[in-house]
């Protein structure tokens, strides 16, 4: 699966592992989170991610 990394904090999405603190399950595509979803270190939206 595709890593995402934030463009403004560089935290990396890594869907293997999820964010399970977020109630994010691994092995979900970032395709697939949810339209809502924000950066858990910066609050960025997707549109900030880019594919790694």
């Amino acid at each position: 699966m595709k890593k995402y990394v934030c463009t403004l904090c560089t935290w990396v999405y890594d869907p293997e592992i999820g964010v399970p603190e977020l109630g994010i399950k691994p092995n979900t595509p970032f395709e697939d989170l949810p339209e809502d979803f924000l950066c858990p270190a910066c609050l960025a939206d997707k549109s900030a991610f880019v594919e790694v």
